[in-house]
């Protein structure tokens, strides 16, 4: 029989090509430096949204404040700004040095979006902004609102009764569906999410709880899209977050307020004072659109790093074959099957690797048993407790400090490791602080054996 193809090659052929592929397909942990990376900023208008459009999401999310304010009281406090704390975690960057062996150079920080009010992830960024991008523009149609209304007027019963009578739908592993789903649900929309067979148990029960739909499908998140997107009919908004440019720019929107909290604890991002940012991985949405924000912002003194489990790494083989999402981790021989259910995702996004493919300096990839061990010694070490696939980004400054591939591009572009001493590392934090406290404790254990 015929060897399948993936693009014009067969596995062998790939693995023998690019030796990374075959460390992929055997679960090995990797580093990958992306040699398409382009330093530029001209990178940022190739992809369909603009700083514009960034700039405009941040205006919208600052309208729906007042709203947000009044219809989550754990908000309030900070006006209805949805924004996570970043704290620098040196006991934890001890630790890395010490168990890797690896001298990491400079500060080690945690953008803490496990913290993220209303739905505890970083979701809670683009998905909360799509539904409130949706709403606002079915009102403005409906003539029920102007912009220079104050948005708390959307508590209101004839908008609710209007949104009870609109659909809203997703496909999730688990945490883009809560925050969706709670969001929709707050507003009056009806609501459904498709869940794959990753999502845990809990996500389920809360979004019930909140009178939101939820589907279960016996198959991954790739299945759990293709039937909910399917079965929206013509009435009902569809959150596609493969393609989703609004779920994008929500995230983005992330790197305005990073600069203002790097501003507030002097700490200078230049070409002297480099940012390597490691980001967890799924289909590409939330890190996608971070990173867009942040080289935005940074521009080439800000490096992006994906991290993804080694059981999952479908934006890795995108972006290293370059066929983005006409391949799957599947061809490779790879289960798709990890502890990191946020993360358990088979094909990557084709609109977010488009986009990351000059803008992503590299990649890492890190074992499920790697995941519970970072659980259990951040709890330990900085008592932060994060879900196992939230604690991905901590093997970034590791793989780019210990592997071979990282020491020769810190070479390249800083006269090598020695020369990063002012970097300041930050590990982004994506979920956690909405785990029940008996299901965390399991991730802990489980860490202690490690």
């Amino acid at each position: 029989m015929e060897e399948k193809l993936i693009g014009s090659k067969t596995v062998e052929q790939w693995e023998k090509e690019i030796p990374i592929l075959a460390d992929a397909a055997a679960l090995r942990e990797t580093f990958w430096i992306n040699p398409h990376y382009k330093k530029g900023k001209a990178e940022l208008s190739l992809c369909g949204v603009s700083p514009a459009d960034m700039d405009d999401a941040s205006a919208r999310l600052t309208r729906f404040a007042p709203f947000i304010a009044r219809a989550f009281p754990e908000t309030e406090k900070n006006k209805g700004i949805i924004e996570s704390p970043l704290q620098e975690i040196p006991a934890m960057l001890d630790f890395l040095k010490k168990d890797r062996g690896v001298q990491i150079r400079g500060r080690l920080l945690l953008k803490c979006d496990n913290l993220l009010p209303i739905s505890g992830s970083i979701k809670a960024r683009g998905g909360i902004y799509e539904v409130l991008a949706h709403a606002e523009k079915l009102a403005l149609e409906r003539g029920m609102l102007k912009e220079s209304d104050s948005y708390d007027v959307l508590l209101e019963n004839s908008f609710h009764n209007f949104f009870r009578t609109r659909e809203l739908a997703v496909g999730s592993t688990g945490n883009l569906g809560l925050s969706i789903g709670i969001m929709g649900a707050r507003l009056g929309f009806k609501t459904t999410v498709h869940m794959s067979a990753d999502a845990r148990q809990w996500k389920k029960d809360l979004l019930r709880s909140k009178g939101v739909t939820v589907v279960e499908y016996d198959a991954d998140y790739s299945k759990a899209v293709e039937e909910g997107r399917k079965l929206a009919g013509p009435g009902c908004h569809f959150v596609d977050d493969e393609n989703s440019k609004t779920l994008f720019l929500g995230y983005s929107v992330a790197a305005l307020r990073l600069k203002t909290q790097l501003e507030a604890l002097r700490i200078p991002v230049d070409a002297e004072h480099p940012l390597f940012v490691y980001l967890p991985c799924g289909v590409g949405g939330g890190p996608g659109g971070v990173s867009y924000g942040i080289k935005r912002v940074f521009g080439s003194a800000a490096h992006c790093f994906f991290a993804e489990p080694t059981h999952a790494p479908c934006m890795l083989l995108g972006l290293v074959t370059g066929l983005q999402d006409k391949v799957c981790v599947g061809d490779f021989g790879i289960d798709n099957k990890t502890c990191a259910d946020g993360l358990a995702v088979g094909r990557p996004s084709s609109f977010v690797g488009g986009v990351m493919d000059t803008l992503l300096s590299g990649e890492v990839t890190v074992s499920d048993e790697q995941l519970y061990y970072l659980v259990h010694e951040l709890a330990d070490r900085e008592n932060l407790w994060l879900e196992p696939s939230a604690t991905a980004g901590f093997m970034g400054p590791p793989g780019l400090y210990g592997s071979e591939a990282g020491k020769a591009w810190l070479g390249e572009q800083f006269g090598g490791a020695a020369g990063t001493g002012n970097a300041t590392h930050l590990v982004w934090a994506t979920g956690g602080s909405m785990v029940p406290a008996a299901e965390m404790r399991k991730y802990y254990e489980m860490g202690k054996g490690a």
